[in-house]
């Protein structure tokens, strides 16, 4: 007779995390959670209903469902025997997954591509292949958390510089030498885009490595939607390039352009690959079949910046600070996390699902609700939404945000 399972061990008793992890639970539940937030939580309410319209999807090209996608997947999965469960480092040349690579290399420009499980995966082992102990790596300020883990799990030393600020990185360039330089194409909190040409320059300046996130543009940018930096011309000038593929290609990976002499290295040098499985069949298939639809479907993209202008242009005339946003990506910055959580429950009332973003992802006092534009809306929804806006402007006090006084201060210089 089998022995009587013991009960688990009741979370609630007061002895059962150590003070170390208790202070800091206590400091989110208490403080933060039901001192801040009153007891709600701040990321979820009510869920969404059929005639409610959702802003809170990467999918910028909604190709999430596209029967060529779903086909694809279907049909390796009914058929395939040949699953590789192992780390990619194992792959030989025919495997599919290398196929899939060079495509990826020859439309997005350069010599090879490396594909891994996430874009946080790509950027964590790319930056401990390339940077170590003593070498500098300047960090625009708002780029990906992915890119600053990457730093930290290196050991490398980071020197973060101002938001597309030109003369603060040239300062630091200057200061402490050659290194590795990171920037976001796409912002993905604010929806600013780099000043990709003037950085570019400025590392060219010190003999800097350039990586380049692409996360928020490939796809949605540059010609067949193969990037800024293509679009830019500044392939040649950029060593990596790198993306998460959770995007506009609505899938589960992340990928790294670079030369082919640094993909050999790379594979024997980076923890997040060698210890890694590789993709799975069905994930290459439906890659493949994304991409193709990437590059053939031009009007997605045309449709996506239509309607991110159109309610861009919309939110400036209510009043609302939209200045840093030149993408998909628009935020309204409420600031505390109490007026954030008031601004997305007085949306959602209107029908209107937005994704709220705080710290981590963003400084203390500015939190905001992020909309995420995408090509499936219609002029109807995106009037919608704006109808929405300007409904609960007076009720959640965007007045009186700091985001919207800065608007109607005097305007500053670009810094790029």
């Amino acid at each position: 007779m089998l022995a009587p399972i013991k009960p688990a061990v009741q979370r609630h008793r007061p002895d059962f995390w150590p003070a170390f992890l208790q202070h800091r639970m206590d400091a989110f539940y208490v403080t933060r959670w039901r001192e801040e937030w009153g007891g709600k939580h701040i990321m979820r309410g009510p869920s969404p209903g059929k005639s409610d319209i959702q802003l809170v999807s990467n999918d910028y090209l909604a190709i999430a469902n596209h029967p060529d996608i779903v086909r694809a997947q279907i049909e390796k999965l009914a058929n395939t025997g040949d699953s590789v469960l192992m780390s990619g480092v194992f792959l030989d040349d025919s495997a599919p997954q290398h196929r899939l690579e060079k495509r990826l290399a020859e439309w997005a420009g350069y010599p090879e591509a490396i594909l891994s499980q996430s874009g946080y995966a790509a950027n964590v082992g790319l930056i401990q292949a390339v940077a170590e102990a003593g070498v500098p790596v300047y960090m625009d300020m708002r780029a990906h958390a992915s890119l600053w883990e990457g730093v930290h799990s290196a050991g490398a030393d980071i020197r973060p510089f101002r938001h597309n600020d030109l003369a603060h990185l040239r300062r630091m360039m200057k200061r402490h030498g050659q290194g590795l330089l990171c920037v976001d194409s796409v912002y993905s909190t604010m929806g600013s885009v780099c000043c990709l040409e003037e950085v570019v320059a400025v590392a060219e300046e010190f003999g800097c490595l350039i990586l380049v996130d692409e996360s928020h543009s490939l796809g949605t940018h540059g010609p067949h939607g193969s990037g800024l930096v293509a679009e830019l011309g500044l392939t040649d000038r950029v060593h990596f390039m790198t993306a998460s593929l959770a995007k506009a290609f609505a899938a589960r990976s992340g990928v790294i352009f670079c030369r082919k002499d640094f993909a050999d290295y790379f594979w024997f040098t980076a923890r997040p690959a060698i210890f890694s499985s590789c993709l799975l069949p069905h994930e290459i298939a439906a890659l493949d079949a994304t991409l193709s639809v990437v590059i053939r479907d031009d009007w997605r993209r045309d449709r996506l910046h239509e309607n991110a202008n159109r309610l861009r242009h919309g939110l400036d005339l209510l009043g609302y600070n939209v200045s840093d946003s030149q993408s998909q990506i628009i935020a309204l910055e409420a600031g505390l996390e109490k007026d954030t959580l008031l601004l997305r429950e007085a949306l959602e009332q209107e029908g209107v699902f937005g994704s709220v973003f705080c710290a981590p992802a963003t400084a203390k006092k500015r939190s905001l609700l992020r909309l995420s534009v995408n090509a499936g809306l219609t002029r109807e929804e995106i009037d919608r939404v704006l109808e929405a806006c300007a409904a609960v402007r007076h009720r959640v006090g965007m007045w009186d945000w700091p985001s919207t006084r800065r608007k109607h201060r005097e305007p500053h210089p670009v810094a790029c």
